[in-house]
């Protein structure tokens, strides 16, 4: 006969595995609530439990003023409001105008009262904005020749003149600069990848392949875009202060790895203190910490950056600083895991607090001067910041929880989130790095992959070039336009020629 009896150890047992299976199930009704979320819920990181954070505990009291007296209920007339539109919408002073004029017939002017003529009293106009789709035509450059008639009928020898012929973008192609700029916008600013620019081409009657584009790109990357970007990355290692992130990329021909393997698009740009802003991409086949390193060798000074640890290996010349909106973000995704009648007590809602204060700190600050940002944040943020990393040592949170990894996030990173204080130029995130590799993460979605690696490496230096555009407020179809017509006809190899083909030129160029 089987014994069934229950001693001490199995009651044990069964009540550890019993608590083991209840935390279980309070972890995936966690990971269901946050995925639920993500799925359905708005991106934004603000919530309802956002306030001015002047306070951290106390947001009751924060509004709480005892002598204002009750408001009196009073009842409110039935009124009906006019509904008016609110239009950010507005059309340049400089766009050509076309005017239709409208008329009566010689024939119906006459008065319907008493037959006499009728002249013209005033007028009554409207106005519309007319799209008018991207033509294309052919242009014919026609090179005169020229000889001498005296030589022709007297000398052995007819000198002949020629008249000056710019250089085309491409040496035996019919592309323009004008053409290649609008490839390169509508793919890299607009994210229509080539074979829907091919099927709007043969929608208009135009037989332009895929290939074609492809090759024009490359050619004008490789030819004219390159030295820009390698000028441009010159001038961003000179900088005192860095961002840096990057986003995965898939390149299909890879050489010694599968189509699925995951490539790398790097980012570098200059910070807030920039007077002419640069954005710079890097495509590389891994995330090896020798990327940044390499990229940044004759790099000294401050770079912002996410938690990857290759960045922590940079040598000691560079100074990397933390981003505390990824703290911030964690604290904020662990709220969201706690049931909703539990978040006013949780930790996860102490911790994100923390973090929005120093945040609301910044926002004080934003329009003090380095220096002066620098001593506030001695005075302000750094006994908040104390106090917060002594609060996430204290708060014994289960390590394996979100609000537990959250903490330990920050704890692990202290040493690079404090480093925002040592410069008034430093920012406490790294959102002006994830703001600018954003266009090439929404162009990924439309294009999908890259073919090649010298066609990630073309993309990489093209994105650079608008996105630099962009951030120095320049169009990037007419910058881009402004450099494939006047770098054939330079000697871009020269420094001097060269800088005519910079951003601040082209700016100075198009103002005068």
């Amino acid at each position: 006969m089987k014994d069934t009896t229950v001693t001490t150890e199995n009651v044990a047992e069964l009540k550890n595995r019993i608590a083991e299976l209840e935390a279980l199930v309070k972890y995936y009704e966690g990971q269901f609530r946050l995925a639920k979320h993500r799925q359905f819920g708005a991106s934004s990181e603000k919530s309802e439990y956002d306030f001015g954070q002047l306070s951290i505990f106390n947001e009751a009291e924060l509004f709480a003023d005892v002598s204002v007296p009750e408001p009196e209920l009073a009842e409110v007339e039935k009124h009906y409001r006019k509904r008016t539109r609110l239009t950010t919408d507005k059309l340049p002073d400089n766009l050509p105008v076309e005017i239709a004029e409208h008329e009566l017939p010689e024939s119906e002017r006459v008065c319907p009262e008493c037959g006499g003529d009728l002249h013209k009293m005033g007028e009554d106009c409207r106005e519309e904005l007319k799209i008018i789709p991207a033509k294309a035509v052919i242009v014919r450059h026609v090179r005169h020749v020229y000889a001498c008639r005296c030589c022709e009928g007297s000398s052995d020898h007819v000198p002949v003149v020629k008249a000056a012929l710019p250089e085309p973008v491409i040496k035996g192609s019919f592309a323009s600069a004008e053409a290649i700029a609008h490839i390169m916008t509508q793919k890299f600013v607009m994210g229509v990848p080539l074979y829907r620019q091919e099927q709007e081409w043969r929608r208009n009657g135009i037989l332009l392949s895929r290939q074609t584009m492809s090759n024009w790109l490359m050619k004008a990357c490789e030819g004219w875009l390159e030295p820009i970007y390698d000028a441009l990355k010159k001038q961003l290692l000179k900088r005192d202060v860095l961002h840096a992130d990057e986003t995965t990329l898939q390149v299909l021909r890879e050489p010694g790895k599968t189509a699925q393997s995951k490539s790398y698009m790097w980012l570098y740009r200059t910070s807030g203190d920039a007077n002419h802003p640069i954005v710079l991409y890097e495509y590389q086949p891994d995330r090896k910490a020798l990327r940044p390193r390499e990229f940044l060798k004759d790099f000294k000074g401050f770079l912002h950056t996410d938690g990857y640890d290759g960045y922590h290996k940079l040598p000691e010349n560079i100074t990397v600083v933390g981003r505390w909106a990824h703290v911030r973000r964690k604290f904020d995704e662990a709220l969201k895991v706690v049931p909703v009648k539990g978040r006013e007590d949780s930790l996860a809602l102490v911790g994100k607090r923390y973090c929005d204060r120093l945040f609301e700190l910044e926002r004080e600050f934003a329009d003090l001067a380095p220096e002066e940002r620098h001593k506030k944040r001695q005075e302000a943020s750094e006994p908040l910041m104390e106090e917060f990393f002594a609060w996430a040592n204290s708060c014994n949170a289960v390590p394996k929880s979100p609000v537990g990894k959250a903490t330990y996030y920050a704890l692990s990173q202290r040493k690079y989130l404090e480093r925002y204080l040592l410069d008034g130029r430093l920012k406490i995130s790294n959102n002006r790095a994830e703001r600018s590799i954003k266009p090439f993460v929404i162009g990924r979605k439309n294009f999908l992959f890259a073919n090649t690696p010298r066609g990630a490496m073309a993309s990489a230096v093209i994105y650079s070039i608008i996105e630099t555009a962009k951030e120095n407020r320049l169009n990037p179809y007419d910058y881009l336009t402004y450099i494939l017509k006047r770098a054939p006809n330079l000697d871009i190899c020269n420094a001097d020629h060269l800088e005519l083909l910079m951003p601040p030129h082209f700016k100075s160029a198009v103002m005068s």
